[in-house]
């Protein structure tokens, strides 16, 4: 059967994992394509009589591999179509690129082909027979001058990410077609990873994932499904450590998505849902007991970035405060008060603008919404953060969330990293 990787099949669909390197459909190269592959092995797995009938509803440049979707049916390939066509079926890829590109960002340009060399440039708007380019990236992780990208196609030119990329100065490794010091016989650094789309007789959303087979960053890579809560940043045989995504809860889908991936997983510390960055997790009961202990006796630093309404001066500062019954939250008292609990942190200004600050802040205590709570009875409460913050601001600025970011954690003589970042120049207040 042609060592097809199916995905997925039904009577109506054929999902598959395209191999690098193969063309789509029959060429000039006559080399062995993949329409043709598939329907080989649906002729064979099927007992099909005759010729068989695929349709091909969308394509990968012959080097990137990747998820791709056929049509068994006519009726199956003119929905699916309609849904490429319009943009309802998402498709997203990972890249490896040379540069150092801002931690997410939309890409707009105008793009030509040029049919006579099979290139595609960049040019000026209103450029006869130019087409509007538009992708969004996010950066999952570094490395020696290289970075990998999470890419998301909101038009789908030929070559688009490729040629978009490049003109930034973030030429996917191994492109021989866009990258100025690419190596004959490197393989692309770019992949189909995952495509979601509704069944054409069900209407069920689907979504398929496709890792792949690269040496470079294997713990992002092997966190591409759990993409939607999170992206890897360090993985051994006992311990995990993601970046996570704000809204998603650690003890519910963070870790329900994790554990699909690693079993057994254990939880050691928490990171409030709305709080963005780094979550550390042991893979072992050993190791389990290890940072439950390293966090009890504060043999850990842990860092965050916090865009602050106003600006507090740099130093240390100690506050007291106990728990509401419920554990809710955090009221400051005197020192001598019955249950009080110290709270210690430093606090550094990295930038300010306007009415707003970007802190750094290192824990030197570890109470529940500390940060928060700290940097409210300094008079600079945390942008976003409705329950000890300012109200008004948050409306002023349209944020319903608290911008705190995990950024740096030290543990086990290990120190990581997130790739996120709270940027001032995206905070504007909403013109009255």
């Amino acid at each position: 059967m042609n060592n097809l990787h199916v995905l997925y099949e039904d009577n109506h669909l054929l999902v598959v994992e395209k191999p690098a390197n193969i063309p789509v459909q029959a060429d000039a190269s006559g080399d062995a394509d993949l329409l043709s592959i598939a329907k080989a092995y649906v002729k064979e797995a099927y007992h099909k009589p005759g010729e068989v009938y695929l349709g091909l509803v969308h394509r990968l440049d012959r080097p990137v591999g990747g998820v791709m979707v056929f049509a068994r049916t006519s009726k199956a390939a003119a929905r699916l179509t309609a849904q490429f066509r319009d943009r309802r079926a998402e498709k997203r890829y990972v890249a490896i690129v040379d540069g150092d590109p801002q931690p997410n960002a939309e890409c707009v340009d105008w793009l030509y082909k040029d049919e006579s060399t099979n290139t595609t440039h960049v040019v000026a708007e209103g450029t006869p027979d130019a087409k509007k380019a538009i992708l969004r990236y996010r950066t999952l992780a570094k490395a020696n001058g290289t970075a990998l990208l999470d890419v998301s196609l909101l038009t789908g030119r030929p070559h688009q990410i490729r040629v978009q990329l490049s003109s930034r100065g973030l030429p996917i490794k191994g492109d021989m077609r866009y990258h100025p010091q690419a190596k004959p016989g490197t393989q692309i650094r770019l992949w189909a990873y995952k495509l979601s789309l509704l069944h054409p007789t069900t209407g069920e959303t689907l979504t398929f994932f496709s890792t792949p087979p690269w040496t470079e960053y294997p713990t992002a890579l092997r966190l591409l499904p759990a993409e939607k809560v999170c992206s890897g940043v360090y993985c051994d045989d006992e311990l995990l450590v993601v970046d996570k995504h704000a809204g998603a809860e650690v003890e519910g889908e963070l870790i329900g998505e994790l554990s699909a991936i690693f079993d057994p997983l254990y939880p050691v510390h928490r990171l409030d849902a709305n709080t963005e960055g780094l979550v550390v997790f042991a893979r072992t009961e050993p190791m389990r007991d290890r940072l439950l202990d390293a966090f009890y006796r504060h043999e850990t630093e842990k860092v965050y970035h916090a865009v602050t309404v106003g600006c507090p001066k740099d130093g240390r500062y100690v506050h007291y405060a106990h728990k509401d019954a419920d554990g809710a939250f955090m009221r400051l008292c005197r020192k001598d008060d019955p249950d009080a609990l110290r709270m210690e942190s430093e606090v550094r200004v990295l930038d300010r603008r306007g009415s707003l600050a970007l802190c750094e802040v290192r824990l030197l205590t570890g109470r529940t919404h500390q940060i928060r709570v700290q940097l409210a009875a300094l008079g600079c409460p945390v942008l976003g953060d409705d329950k000890y913050g300012d109200r008004e601001a948050n409306r002023r600025y349209r944020k319903r969330r608290q911008m705190l970011l995990a950024k740096r954690l030290t543990i086990l003589d290990h120190t990581f990293e997130s790739c996120k970042q709270l940027n001032l120049n995206e905070f504007t207040e909403e013109k009255r």
